[in-house]
């Protein structure tokens, strides 16, 4: 069982990013239908009409370089599912995480669905956003059960004040990472030129009204206007907030739990993966979102994401004293 938890992981350490570089590279709607291209098992089975469709639209999304990025994700997301599902048969036989197997058989099963729905509804900002985050907390999960079937578990009493700050670092993580989700499916990544201001403004103008409605179809508002520039300017200064408020409670866990030393290699970790991420947006938004440093921004959070999920399952909450 430990094997195809830590082969499970390293496969959703794969296909996350990989999602992140089919999306930024223009290439989700490379097979327009689901589960095939075109129907076919593949794009070389497809080529005929690929080719067809990139005659009519050469700059369209469809081309087969873009289709065997497509396909590529779903394969090896169609291969994290059967490792899953093999972990389900070990974990009921051996009578061990039978609750944590299920949960990621349902969660990847969903992700799925989400993955089908982000072609058939046309890059919807939506169920993109879903799909990340579904990506973001299955790895978290696999890293934690990794974590459990490697070492005895080992606690470490904390008041309850830091292990409230530590389960809140992870939610918000999510949070984060929904918005960024947003932003990236939204193409609102540039909208605001230079770092720490935005456009030259400490506290840009937006509009927030129709910015953030989840139901609205790609590049629409509520009432099926197209975005605004200010939109979009919203979508990325809130991605920005919330980078700052996440970093905060980082930093202030960080101070909290430095006292205790057997903490200190993870806490260490935590702030390297923290300066990464970091760096990673700043220099997406000073370099104009090269497709490598995007990724990188994708596989940073997640990474970020697993550390924060992994301090969290050695904390323990100190028992309140008697007198």
């Amino acid at each position: 069982m430990r094997r195809v938890l830590w082969l499970a992981l390293l496969l959703v350490c794969i296909v996350v990013p990989l999602g992140a570089y089919v999306r930024l590279s223009d290439a989700g709607l490379g097979c327009p239908d689901w589960p095939g291209c075109y129907g076919r098992l593949s794009p070389l089975h497809a080529a005929p009409l690929i080719q067809e469709q990139h005659a009519a639209n050469p700059d369209g999304p469809v081309s087969m370089a873009k289709a065997w990025k497509e396909m590529s994700h779903r394969y090896l997301a169609a291969s994290l599912g059967l490792l899953l599902l093999a972990l389900n048969v070990l974990a009921w036989r051996q009578r061990r995480l039978r609750g944590w197997a299920a949960l990621l058989l349902l969660l990847v099963c969903v992700q799925g669905a989400l993955g089908m729905w982000t072609v058939t509804l046309l890059l919807k900002p939506a169920i993109v956003s879903a799909h990340l985050l579904g990506g973001m907390t299955l790895a978290a999960l696999l890293a934690a059960c990794c974590w459990w079937q490697r070492r005895l578990p080992q606690h470490h009493a904390v008041g309850a004040a830091s292990f409230a700050l530590a389960l809140l670092l992870p939610l918000l993580l999510l949070l984060q990472i929904a918005l960024g989700g947003w932003v990236s499916s939204n193409y609102a990544a540039l909208a605001c030129q230079g770092f720490p201001a935005c456009n030259g403004e400490w506290w840009p103008a937006g509009q927030w009204h129709g910015a953030f409605h989840l139901l609205r179809e790609l590049g629409e508002g509520p009432d099926g206007a197209p975005l605004l520039s200010s939109h979009l300017l919203t979508i990325h200064w809130v991605h920005r907030l919330g980078a700052a408020l996440v970093s905060l409670l980082l930093l202030w866990l960080v101070l909290r739990l430095w006292r205790q030393p057997p903490l200190r290699p993870l806490l260490c970790l935590l702030l390297g993966s923290w300066l990464l991420q970091l760096s990673l947006g700043i220099g997406n938004v000073l370099l104009q979102l090269p497709l490598p440093l995007a990724v990188a921004h994708n596989a940073g959070a997640m990474l970020l994401l697993i550390v924060a999920t992994l301090l969290l399952l050695s904390l323990d909450p100190a028992p309140r004293r008697t007198r």
